[in-house]
């Protein structure tokens, strides 16, 4: 008899360009994952409408981020990867979850502050609910194992909270889910200046993205900061030094970084040099991905398969969720 697997559920968003940080902070993991786990990968087409309800270029960003997440090591024969748009269970659960959410509490979440700060003429019922909508997307599978970096923590909290509120009420349905990777702290790629993260729409000259064209990596990586060079043994590394660092280990030989850092204590580093390094480690990286991403992409017939195959996958096992929380619910009036 085989054992059933733990589900797993993320969602990523068709906003901006993916790039190094979401490779290595997420991708890496979700292609980990597929061989160990139940794996339902959502591409958010309605979150995104909070933030950009302009649909004009939402079917080419849905088929770029299907396209690179392939190109990273996603299988679609293993995986459930499909539109949040193509499951319609999703906006019933979503339903009768929000008759559990309430005013005060969705006003205090930290991104909903944040977004309607940023968007004031845009603060639409959406965004305020998305933290139920979030909720849906995951327990729609059952979910218990769910993927999310520092800043989806508080709406992990508010789901486990709407879960309790739900099996309380009618029964238990769902388990609670919990954050997961594997045991490991997710790995924040810094950005190339130096202040803070790679960014998908932040920081653009600062972010290498799995898109970008060959030239355009090495001018990115050309123009990272750097000093003057240590003046002593021992000098301490600027935070900025590290990161470039952090980001020759990611791509880079051992013996390469052990090189630079036998340099730089011997304070005769030549950074020209280690950026170059550095560029050309990273074209070799990326550039797979973004030619194997461009081909996926260029091919609309196999697009489709894999979406219409990601789609019955989770319709599938929403169909069997709706099924329980509608008996649970006492909605099954025939």
């Amino acid at each position: 008899m085989q054992l059933k697997k733990d589900i797993v559920m993320s969602g990523i968003r068709p906003t901006g360009f993916l790039h190094l940080g979401n490779y290595f902070g997420a991708v890496r993991n979700y292609v980990r994952m597929q061989e160990e786990y139940q794996c339902f990968f959502m591409v958010a087409d309605l979150h995104s409408l909070t933030t950009h309800p302009d649909t004009q270029d939402l079917r080419q960003h849905v088929s770029r981020v299907i396209a690179e997440n392939i190109a990273c090591g996603l299988d679609p024969d293993k995986v459930a990867l499909y539109c949040q748009s193509h499951v319609r269970e999703t906006a019933e659960l979503y339903l009768y979850l929000n008759m559990l959410a309430y005013m005060g509490e969705l006003e205090k979440t930290t991104t909903f502050k944040d977004k309607a700060r940023l968007q004031p003429d845009n603060v639409n019922a959406g965004l305020l609910t998305y933290p139920v909508l979030m909720t849906a997307d995951i327990i729609l599978h059952r979910a218990s194992l769910v993927p999310v970096g520092k800043d989806q923590e508080q709406h992990l909290e508010m789901a486990r909270n709407f879960v309790k509120r739900f099996n309380h009420r009618y029964g238990e349905v769902f388990p609670e889910p919990a954050a997961f990777n594997f045991g490991e702290d997710l790995l924040k790629v810094p950005s190339l200046d130096g202040s803070g993260k790679m960014s998908k729409s932040e920081n653009q000259l600062a972010t290498l993205y799995l898109a970008d064209d060959d030239e355009m990596i090495r001018k990115k990586v050309m123009k990272s900061k750097t000093d003057s060079g240590p003046l002593s043994p021992g000098t301490p590394m600027p935070d900025f030094i590290e990161n470039l660092f952090l980001l020759m280990k990611l791509v880079s030989a051992p013996e390469v970084i052990d090189h630079f850092k036998g340099t730089y204590q011997a304070c005769t580093i030549r950074y020209g040099d280690m950026k170059k390094q550095l560029a050309e480690d990273m074209v070799a990286f990326i550039g797979p991905i973004r030619e194997r991403a461009e081909r996926i992409r260029n091919d609309s017939s196999y697009l489709r398969q894999v979406m219409e195959q990601g789609a019955e996958k989770a319709r599938a096992s929403a169909r069997e969720t709706m099924l329980a929380v509608r008996e649970a619910m006492g909605l099954n009036y025939y």
